[in-house]
């Protein structure tokens, strides 16, 4: 069965009345215990700070650190913390390292970590657009130092471009990131043009596309990373950078999806997976800000990843 990675810290992280706000995974775990999915939940561990290392400069930790042991503030305009931020990113990345080990060990197949704070806009330099640390890259280093993992893939369906994603692997031939987004949308990055530099050209693939592409368009796009450049590229593991802000009912985004669609994107990922890399699948929870419909959006996603554990 799907692992669920999630500790009661997460709700530690922020403010109540930030758009990414601790209740966000207050209704999902509501939600998912009232329709039976709340099963196989492991507690994480905290990351330390040599993992967290293998990613991110050392100033950039302590400025999370000592921010958020002051009480709280701002780690660039869009990134608040409170006094126990900075060790819900240790468990948020911690989290992701908890159930690689799981399922590297051959305990289950899958896992969703629904973490806080998210991550994937954090830079090896820089926490930036809601994320302190960047959960997912700390996984990939992870998988590739311990597992000694050779391909990686990563698919991003974040409305908003994951640029840390992007810039810490830009240059790794090891790592394939592919991600569709809007193109209008914070931060900027993510051109079809950005594929990668030196030995690792053509393992970056970005699909942007308009604010008025249609839901069936996005999972298209979709569609094309995942059967096309990541079908050849074989991963042995692959990750799920699991926004939920591309819901046409999002309140910060607005784009073109309904809650169905997460879950056939989910299934085309876990049949690469399946393919290609024992089926394993790590999904890590980023944006996604509607309270109404990101526990059932999280609920589809997790019903799929869960069709392909038997």
């Amino acid at each position: 069965m799907t692992i669920i990675v999630y500790d009661d810290i997460y709700l530690e992280h922020g403010s109540p009345s930030h758009v990414e706000s601790p209740a966000r995974l207050t209704v999902t775990t509501e939600y998912l215990q009232k329709m039976g999915e709340w099963q196989n939940v492991v507690e994480p561990r905290a990351a330390t700070l040599d993992e967290i290392r293998m990613v991110h400069e050392e100033r950039m930790i302590e400025f999370a650190r000592k921010t958020s042991e002051a009480g709280g503030g701002f780690l660039d305009p869009d990134t608040q913390v409170s006094a126990r931020s900075y060790e819900a990113a240790l468990y948020a990345a911690g989290g992701v390292l908890t159930v690689i080990d799981k399922i590297m060990d051959g305990a289950d197949k899958n896992a969703l970590c629904l973490v806080r704070p998210p991550g994937h806009h954090a830079t090896p330099t820089r926490s930036m657009g809601f994320c302190v640390f960047n959960n997912l890259a700390i996984g990939v280093r992870y998988l590739q130092k311990k597992y000694g993992v050779e391909r990686i893939g990563i698919v991003d369906w974040d409305a908003h471009h994951g640029n840390g994603l992007q810039e810490t692997f830009y240059a790794d031939p090891g790592v394939m990131y592919c991600s569709a987004h809007c193109d209008i949308l914070f931060p900027g990055t993510g051109h079809a043009e950005e594929t990668g530099e030196g030995e690792a050209e053509g393992t970056t693939r970005n699909y942007p596309t308009g604010y008025r592409t249609r839901g069936d368009e996005f999972v298209g796009l979709i569609r094309d990373a995942v059967e096309g450049p990541l079908a050849e590229f074989k991963p042995e593991f692959v990750l799920i950078s699991a926004g939920f802000d591309a819901l046409a009912d999002d309140p910060l985004c607005r784009f073109c999806l309904k809650p169905e669609d997460f879950g056939t994107m989910t299934r085309m990922v876990c049949d690469l997976a399946a393919k290609h890399s024992q089926g394993r699948v790590v999904s890590t929870l980023e944006g996604g800000y509607s309270l109404e419909l990101l526990p059932k959006c999280i609920q589809l996603h997790l019903a799929a990843m869960r069709d392909y554990c038997s």
